[in-house]
């Protein structure tokens, strides 16, 4: 019998509210920025299919778990369907974001405990639905290159028009390797004056090694001269 949860959500409050700038202040500079990137990822690739976006970082603490949180809100923004999955199984943070509970998630589904429709709850932003990561198992990465997940991932295309995934930083664990692989596009967050330039280098290496198709990077707290932006996104 596969396992359900309550449909009903409401967005957290306190700091986790404010990280949703897209949701909580849509016409400040910021959320103008997040745009652009919706944007520039929409262009490129004309040609090509890409619904199932992945977004990591080099190291913790740069930003890719709000990056892509305002990603999902401005996408759904458009009136597309968007699903965000919190695949970081080792640091989940979705369910504080939008004030979940993170009983059932993505470890149910792919354990065949429970279903995408069962498990999947709709924010309270219009269009957009979130997956959280459910309990931290023993192997993250054998869950995310298992034959269930690509299961998941193609049930989730059929379903929705964008599938985002926040993974842990590439650095770290081989978890945002082993799912590049399988999406068709991976972003990039780094953190400016934190992240160094060599750490760079060997994450684009890692996730190219893995034939991970890199759109870009979204350079992450650099304020620019003579301007309120914060967020730069550029082709790698």
């Amino acid at each position: 019998m596969a396992l359900k949860r309550k449909k009903k959500t409401t967005v957290a409050p306190g700091s986790a509210k404010r990280k949703l700038i897209t949701y909580t202040d849509p016409k400040s500079p910021i959320s103008e920025q997040y745009r652009t990137i919706r944007t520039n990822i929409l262009f490129s690739s004309v040609d090509e299919s890409l619904r199932s976006i992945l977004v990591t970082s080099t190291s913790p603490g740069e930003g890719k778990s709000t990056t892509i949180a305002n990603l999902a809100v401005v996408f759904a923004n458009q009136g597309k369907k968007v699903l965000l999955v919190d695949a970081d199984m080792r640091k989940p943070t979705m369910h504080y974001t939008f004030g979940l509970q993170n009983t059932f998630g993505l470890t149910n589904i792919l354990t065949k405990q429970t279903t995408l429709d069962a498990t999947a709850v709709q924010s309270d932003i219009e269009n957009l639905s979130i997956l959280t990561s459910g309990p931290i198992p023993p192997n993250p990465a054998e869950l995310l290159g298992s034959v269930s997940m690509k299961e998941f991932l193609e049930h989730s295309l059929e379903k929705y028009d964008f599938v985002l995934f926040d993974t842990p930083p590439v650095l770290a664990v081989t978890d945002a390797q082993v799912l590049a692989n399988q999406c068709e596009g991976t972003i990039l967050v780094v953190n400016s004056g934190k992240t160094e330039i060599e750490g760079v280098q060997k994450a684009k290496d890692l996730l190219q090694s893995v034939k991970a198709k890199l759109l870009g990077v979204v350079l992450n707290n650099r304020t620019m001269k003579d301007s309120s932006y914060y967020y730069y996104y550029g082709k790698e």
